[in-house]
């Protein structure tokens, strides 16, 4: 299997390669160069294998499409150590339950970090590792959070040999059980740095650096935001994972509802999507900052600067640049990386901006892609929290209640999963305000927010970040 740019770049590349690089030399991402195809007979072989073999099995058996330059046997142990009930808590990994009618939840949060962004980051980790020591290399990882996958990723590569983790956060912007799970870890490897500024700036100066080639090559600087197509990769198994228990037989679809500010975790649904998986509608849903969701109503897909982007009680979705829409974008316009580079890296670096509405291509976005989207405020997250609890005797949290009110705008026949985000206790405040009362917490995480912090803060500047990780490398 081959990797390819999405704004056009000559080179072809295999998996491990782009595993440890991040993004492409020409600043685009990396894609698959065609998506390897689901028929009938191998989605009733994965039907068995997931009810005999176990999630784990489930995994290599997706991730073997994709990965051709990992011996097969350790590939599938490395899924093996990933995927535990140990690690996990439940033998199903990502159980499904039904909320009620056909709207049922999918939960992904049962990892170390109570967030769905350790399905992923959990098998990066391992796989970081095993192709460091495979290579005798050493990774700096650079990376940006919103709230969860700095976590994720700390806790997956803590201890890890062979890794550094560098995580920029915005100051201030995160829940304080977030920022107690980050800031609370010593580990040597580890290093946060609370940026002055939104998760956009954040993100822009991971891709600055990315984008430095001399200085990634020097300090041979890694991702594992979901610009790593690793990342990526892994989430699109709980898409397989979630239709199988939802279905029994091969002819049924099912719909997704995402709470999205990335796009890297609908993208995946769009990628299972598009290898067959018989998916009805990938829904996005948005909080107050809806530019995914202005796009696919309008086709106009605009950035916004720090100023206008709100903080809201959906923290993780405070984005209003999204990394992974551009490989949907790639997709959409045939896979023209010309033409993604114009919109990406003129449009949206130097306009803000690109408008596709008066294209033909856009009408595929619905109706050969399955998109469709919706947003939700403050006011409603609080609605759906208190219903969902009182009501169906559910507590869920802020971002997966926006998931739920968007969900049940587009409900139709065929059952409808919505991917958790998070457990509640993450995002306390907004529950207690919502019930009246305090989530559950896991014993493992009492008095956390008291535990001493380490981490730095730094205004939003790229030298001042790139100084830092050289300090610590050199």
């Amino acid at each position: 299997m081959l990797y390819l740019s999405t704004r056009g770049h000559a080179d072809r590349k295999r998996f491990c390669d782009i595993l440890l690089e991040g993004l492409a030399p020409d600043g685009g991402l990396y894609l698959p160069v065609e998506y390897p195809q689901i028929d009938d007979a191998k989605l009733t072989q994965l039907r068995t294998t997931l009810a005999t073999q176990g999630y784990a099995a489930l995994a290599f058996e997706i991730l073997s499409l994709y990965i051709d330059d990992i011996p097969a046997d350790d590939l599938r142990a490395l899924c093996a150590k990933t995927y535990t009930k140990e690690v996990f808590g439940t033998e199903a990994i990502v159980p499904v339950r039904t909320l009620e009618g056909n709207l049922r939840i999918e939960a992904l949060s049962n990892g170390p970090t109570l967030a769905f962004k350790d399905m992923a980051m959990q098998l990066l980790g391992n796989l970081f590792e095993y192709e460091l020591t495979r290579r005798g290399e050493t990774l700096n990882i650079l990376g940006a959070t919103s709230g969860d996958t700095g976590s994720a990723a700390e806790y997956a590569m803590r201890g890890k040999q062979g890794v550094r983790v560098f995580m920029t956060s915005p100051h201030g912007r995160m829940s304080p059980f977030q920022q107690a799970q980050m800031f609370s870890l010593q580990d040597a490897n580890i290093h946060n740095i609370a940026i002055e500024g939104v998760f956009d700036d954040c993100q822009d100066i991971v891709k600055a650096v990315s984008n430095d080639h001399a200085f990634k090559a020097k300090y041979k600087i890694g991702t594992v935001n979901s610009i790593n197509w690793a990342r990526l990769l892994a989430q699109v198994v709980y898409y397989f994972a979630g239709y199988l228990q939802a279905t029994t037989r091969n002819e049924e679809k099912v719909s997704f509802t995402v709470p999205s500010g990335n796009f890297g975790n609908i993208c995946a649904g769009h990628v299972a999507r598009q290898m067959g998986l018989p998916i009805a509608q990938l829904v996005v849903a948005t909080n107050e900052n809806d530019v995914l969701d202005e796009f696919f109503r309008t086709g106009v897909y605009q950035v916004r600067g720090a100023v206008n982007t709100y903080e809201t009680s959906s923290p993780s979705m405070d984005i209003s640049k999204a990394s992974n829409f551009e490989r949907f974008v790639f997709d959409l316009v045939g896979r023209d990386g010309a033409r993604t580079q114009a919109l990406f890296a003129e449009g949206v670096a130097k306009q803000g901006q690109f408008d596709l509405s008066q294209d033909a291509c856009f009408q595929d976005a619905a109706l050969k892609y399955g998109f469709v989207s919706g947003k939700s405020t403050h006011a409603d997250r609080l609605a759906t929290i208190k219903d969902c609890y009182q009501r169906l005797g559910q507590m869920i949290d802020t971002h997966t209640a926006d998931g739920v009110k968007v969900a049940r705008e587009h409900l139709r026949h065929e059952p409808m999963l919505v991917l958790e985000t998070a457990l509640p206790i993450k995002f306390a405040a907004t529950i207690e305000e919502a019930l009246g009362r305090q989530p559950e917490r896991p014993a493992k995480f009492d008095g956390i927010e008291d535990l001493p912090k380490r981490v730095v803060v730094m205004p939003a500047d790229v030298e001042q970040v790139k100084a830092y990780i050289q300090q610590h490398c050199d």
